[in-house]
């Protein structure tokens, strides 16, 4: 039986999304279970039957790179209406979408990658465009006009931004309104409990600019799914295991108590995580990683829980604001 998931719109547009989002960059990720076909079209079978409609990857993710890409076209073979596809470019692709010159955001290069997502995702329109990372050797007015093109063409619906700063989405949206394109309805930045820099200017922007947040990173690399504690050696096997580093340098103080408040609620850690985020202003979907049809499951039913004002005081008690 399907779940019954949040749908959002994004931004002031008619694009609708789940308020949980299957991030696909597992997909083709070597030592995964979603490094085959069969694995990948596990996670997404279990996204769809989970009410999930909303896919997010790009043209750089998979070994080798658009691999992820392949593998998610394959596994919605049949299915396409059914799902949201979101995809990104920007990044330097090796070659993969041919010569790029280092300018990855001019008109050239721009139709360029679409078609060749476009081609490894075997369809024939895109839903969410979006600009992996500015490209600073373009004119921006040249890559949203480039972008605009591709709507008016019906090979992408709408489109979105990626790791801006405040004052780079004030300047995209300006920007479109005076070339007279479309806008943007959507950017998609870290934001998590542990990762609170995002409040201080970017969700400001993105509520007087009329763009949906799509936070990824929501679990802190796997330090809020409860798998991992202070001075233990990481499950062989998981994503932090051999990331020595990373585990030293956990806030483990706000993890531990992150952790207490969850017990307190019987809600796992995953479920605070991502159920906070949805409950956040301007968060449209949150983007959660997957390497298991367990774990969608879990991440897609998330935001049933539901923060109340004292839940919400005591998690910035917690994790305070702007942090």
């Amino acid at each position: 039986m399907v779940s019954v998931v949040e749908l959002r719109h994004l931004g002031e547009s008619g694009l609708v999304v789940s308020s949980v989002g299957l991030g696909c960059n597992n997909l083709g990720r070597p030592g995964t279970a979603a490094e085959s076909l069969a694995g990948s079209r596990a996670l997404v079978e279990a996204a769809l039957e989970a009410g999930v409609t909303f896919f997010d990857v790009a043209d750089v993710y998979g070994a080798p790179r658009g691999r992820s890409e392949e593998l998610l076209g394959l596994a919605l073979a049949g299915k396409r209406e059914k799902a949201v596809i979101a995809t990104k470019f920007g990044l330097d692709m090796q070659g993969s979408n041919g010569p790029d010159f280092g300018a990855r955001g001019s008109r050239r290069y721009v139709r360029r990658a679409a078609e060749a997502s476009l081609r490894r995702l075997d369809t024939d329109w895109i839903d969410l465009y979006q600009v992996h990372r500015p490209d600073p050797r373009t004119p921006l007015a040249e890559t949203l006009s480039a972008l605009d093109d591709l709507v008016r063409d019906g090979l992408v619906r709408y489109t979105g931004v990626c790791n801006l700063a405040a004052w780079q989405i004030a300047d995209v949206s300006w920007t479109a309104q005076t070339e007279r394109v479309g806008p943007v309805v959507s950017t998609q930045n870290h934001y998590s409990l542990l990762e609170r820099e995002t409040e201080r200017e970017v969700v400001p922007a993105c509520h007087r600019f009329a763009v949906s947040l799509l936070p990824y990173f929501p679990l802190a690399n796997g330090l809020l799914t409860g798998k991992y504690a202070r001075d233990t050696p990481p499950p062989e096997g998981s994503r932090l295991a051999g990331r020595h580093r990373l585990l030293a340098d956990a806030p483990w103080t706000r993890i531990e108590k992150l952790r207490a408040f969850a017990d307190e609620r019987d809600i796992t850690m995953t479920t605070l995580a991502i159920g906070w985020l949805a409950s956040r202003p301007t968060v449209g979907s949150v983007i959660a990683g997957a390497t298991t049809a367990e774990q969608v499951t879990a991440n897609a039913k998330a935001p049933t829980w539901r923060p109340t004002p004292d839940d919400l005081a005591a998690i910035d008690e917690i994790c305070p604001p702007r942090r």
